[in-house]
């Protein structure tokens, strides 16, 4: 018999796409801003952004909401409030709900992290990149160390003691001990989580088309990510994600459920969606068009909708492993049937062919990537293709 699609738990992603400056190796959807914003205007949109999706989601609750960019905190707190009044509004928020803010050190205020706790944030997420100016000019960041630093005890002052730091390695004329500093003035503001990942260059970017002068070669690359890795260890962060390190209990909510293939609402200009309809036993994935001016015209029609997609049993397996094998947790095999809709022998193959390999470990319905399985993750998930 074929097992039934559950709906998993929900989250909430707002996506608000301005920044001062875009930097040379994003390929997010953000846009310089020009001028002053139309905060209002974008709240409106949201709302009927949000509207127009209720249907994806009717009685169902929010266990977390992630306010993306672009850069999040250039929108005043007053404007963060309404939508966090909006959602609330109209959809059930669990009490214990994550509400994570993105902010970028260069756009910090003490009074704004006042008005964002009192707002309902209770998580700040930095990104901080590096604390070597030299570092943070060549990548095109708008802050420095100083700032960064000053930054996050504004936010720790505000009463916010869920914080983290997002930091790069492998940058234009880093060294090992470059990377090792950048992580001791991180370990000194005690985060509760750090996101800690290596640059790369990615299709559509300015680093893509002229990829920047010193970059370590990749054995120097895994030379600071096995260095960092322990570094992180011994000051008591758990690395429970290919690039995420937390204190104990201080894991991101938010992205466990994506990475545990969970459902998301995703709202504001570029945003994506991932939905699971009980009802219909369909998986449906749906964005919304790029461009902010557009889609705050549209907003609340389906002519902001970029697109609607259903994922077929075909295609669940490798999203499924896609996400989930990043965790070093693994996955329960009654899991994958409850959010793919697809009996487990379906992947029996390629489990045991990640077995022989010694990729991955299968315990009773447990399934754990192993050490070598997470140093070649992408040829692991390949086999689901």
């Amino acid at each position: 018999m074929t097992p039934a699609l559950i709906p998993p738990p929900l989250s909430l992603y707002v996506h608000l796409p301005w920044c001062v400056r875009k930097c040379p190796y994003c390929d997010f959807n953000s846009h310089a801003a020009k001028g002053e914003l139309p905060f209002d205007a974008y709240v409106d949109a949201l709302v009927r952004d949000l509207e127009h999706d209720l249907p994806l989601a009717w009685g169902r609750t929010v266990h977390s909401v992630f306010f993306g960019g672009g850069t999040p905190s250039l929108f005043p707190a007053r404007a963060v409030e309404r939508i966090l009044q909006a959602a609330s509004a109209r959809l059930r928020f669990a009490p214990d709900a994550e509400i994570t803010l993105e902010a970028n050190p260069g756009t910090a205020e003490h009074d704004r992290f006042d008005g964002y706790r009192a707002a309902g944030v209770n998580r700040i997420s930095f990104g901080v990149q590096s604390f070597d100016d030299g570092c943070l000019q060549r990548l095109g960041r708008i802050h420095d160390s100083a700032e960064a630093e000053a930054a996050v005890k504004l936010a720790q002052d505000a009463g916010f003691d869920n914080l983290n730091l997002d930091l790069m390695y492998a940058l234009p004329g880093q060294d090992l001990a470059m990377a090792q500093r950048d992580l001791e003035h991180a370990f000194a503001l005690q985060p509760a989580h750090i996101s800690h990942y290596q640059l790369t260059l990615e299709p559509n970017t300015v680093f893509f088309a002229r990829p920047p002068q010193g970059l370590p070669d990749d054995d120097a690359a895994w030379d600071i990510q096995e260095r960092c890795q322990a570094l992180l260890a011994e000051a008591g962060y758990g690395h429970y994600e290919t690039s995420a390190y937390a204190r104990p209990g201080r894991q991101c909510a938010h992205n466990l459920n994506y990475w545990r293939y969970g459902d998301y609402l995703g709202i504001g200009a570029g945003a994506h969606g991932k939905l699971t309809l009980g009802a219909e036993q369909a998986i449906v994935r749906r964005w919304k068009h790029r461009h902010p001016a557009a889609w705050m015209e549209t907003a609340g029609t389906a002519q902001a909708i970029g697109g609607d997609e259903r994922i077929g049993p075909e295609r669940r397996p490798f999203e499924y492993m896609l996400n989930a094998l990043r965790l070093h947790e693994g996955f329960d095999l009654v899991d994958f049937e409850a959010r793919t809709g697809l009996d487990r022998e379906r992947i029996m193959p390629q489990l045991r062919e990640a077995q022989e390999r010694e990729w991955l470990e299968v315990a009773a319905s447990r399934v754990t990537p192993t050490a070598l399985g997470r140093r070649f993750a992408n040829d692991v998930i390949a086999l689901f293709l």
